[in-house]
């Protein structure tokens, strides 16, 4: 899936750096250290040296109590930073919530509105109609100058992710094409700090919607709770930074805002492949026929539970479970399947030979081709891995044909492109194979 922002069309296969650039005098952990326009344009041009594919340019502090300023003096602050930087062909950001600044800002070359209010501002919507920008949908209860001061959800998950939902539908709605929403479920802006390790341990659930995603935890007070630190250094808060972002991106984070990219990208070396399986069954081990569906879920969670188990590998997402008629050799019983994410250090042929020994765990029997099986395992997308071998074929060659693992799949990641460039959903369902319906 591509950004789409302007003329820049943003690869999110692996992620993008989005380096902070703050033009104020009083922003939380930088205020006035750019404030200057050609101090803040040569800083803008380093971070893009280091590895930041936008810079994003704010001149309003939003820092919790922060004193608002006028649209007038938020220009006058950036005007000239964001002019010159989108003149060296760096991709702009403007991070403003007025809808004035942001029309300037398009106007002199930015290519992306960051709006921390979330398009709550009907004028701020209509400005991103009437141009071809990116927009980042951020949540934050309240206003910056109180919303620290009591949040309240009854599930900040749910709550979180339905309104950045309802805004990215809201944007579409008025003509603005899902390719060019990112959406941020806003660390520390009107959430307690464990709110905010909650929404970020539950990333998932963001990148389940579809759209672009945005992690932006860089230097916020919340990483002091989560990782134990008492009055750390700047340096200590980098490291904190990077580390979170890391685990975000496993999680499905597309952008990284970030103030010191160089840490940043560093951080993300240690980013694993991601691999999507599916997982089948439809031998149950049982007598009573109504069991029968329940056994053969728990066979695949049985199957599910032992990924836990190899080395260097962590499960992000699983799939509904999904009832399905048997495709290519139709003489035996209905499916149970599902489609797991993971992030792994495993090589794919090495893989293999964990998936098969999970496999036989449960007494898997291969005489038949396409047959009845306590359990299968297959690799569906190996992220990168683009092959074929007498042992394994990445991507799976049947994979899209195949209507139990589609549905699934999509569930977990919608709109994803397998690592040869071909989209999941490529063939019409009508003309899949394995009908499955959501149990």
């Amino acid at each position: 899936m591509a950004w789409r922002c302007g003329s820049y069309d943003l690869s999110t296969e692996m992620p993008i750096i989005m380096g902070i650039l703050n033009v104020t005098p009083d922003s939380f952990s930088d205020g006035g250290e750019c404030f200057d326009a050609a101090a803040a344009i040569a800083h803008g041009k380093e971070m893009a040296s280091q590895g930041a594919g936008i810079i994003d340019v704010g001149g309003e502090s939003t820092r919790p109590g922060a004193v608002p300023v006028s649209p007038a003096e938020e220009w006058e602050r950036i005007a000239e930073v964001v002019s010159g930087l989108a003149a060296e062909g760096i991709c702009v950001s403007v991070d403003t919530r007025h809808a004035e600044v942001a029309e300037k800002a398009l106007a002199a070359g930015a290519s992306i509105i960051n709006d921390i209010s979330g398009f709550r501002d009907p004028a701020m919507v209509a400005v991103a109609a009437h141009s071809d920008c990116g927009c980042v949908v951020m949540h934050m209860q309240g206003e910056p100058a109180t919303m620290q001061d009591a949040p309240s959800y009854d599930d900040v998950v749910n709550e979180v992710r339905d309104h950045l939902r309802e805004q990215a539908v809201m944007l579409q709605e008025h003509g603005i094409a899902a390719e060019r929403i990112c959406i941020d479920p806003g660390p520390g802006f009107g959430k307690t700090p464990q709110q905010t390790i909650e929404l970020m341990r539950n990333f998932h659930e963001f990148a389940r919607l579809g759209y672009v995603t945005m992690c932006a935890v860089s230097r916020k007070s919340f990483l002091n709770a989560a990782y134990h630190l008492e009055e750390p250094s700047l340096h200590e808060r980098d490291v904190a930074s990077a580390a979170e972002a890391l685990l975000a991106c496993e999680l499905g984070a597309n952008v990284i805002r970030a103030h010191d990219v160089a840490a940043t990208k560093e951080g993300l070396q240690e980013l694993r492949p991601y691999v999507l399986l599916g997982f089948g069954s439809n031998v149950a081990l049982v007598a009573d026929d109504d069991e029968v569906e329940e056994a053969k879920k728990a066979q695949i969670n049985h199957g599910i539970g032992q990924l836990c188990l190899l080395p260097d590998t962590q499960i992000v997402d699983i799939a509904s479970f999904y009832g399905s008629e048997p495709a290519y050799y139709t003489e035996q019983e209905d499916f149970v399947n599902t489609v797991v994410l993971l992030r792994t250090g495993i090589p794919p042929k090495e893989l293999l030979g964990y998936l098969q020994g999970i496999e036989n765990s449960l007494g898997r029997v291969r005489t038949i081709e396409n047959g009845p099986r306590t359990l299968d395992i297959d690799i569906i997308d190996y992220q990168l891995y683009d092959f074929a071998t007498d042992e394994l074929t990445l991507p799976h060659p049947l994979a899209c044909e195949r209507d139990f693992v589609v549905k699934p799949l999509l569930e977990v990641r919608p709109h994803h492109v397998l690592a040869n460039g071909i989209p999941i959903d490529s063939v019409p369902e009508e003309q899949r194979v394995g009908k499955a319906h959501r149990l």
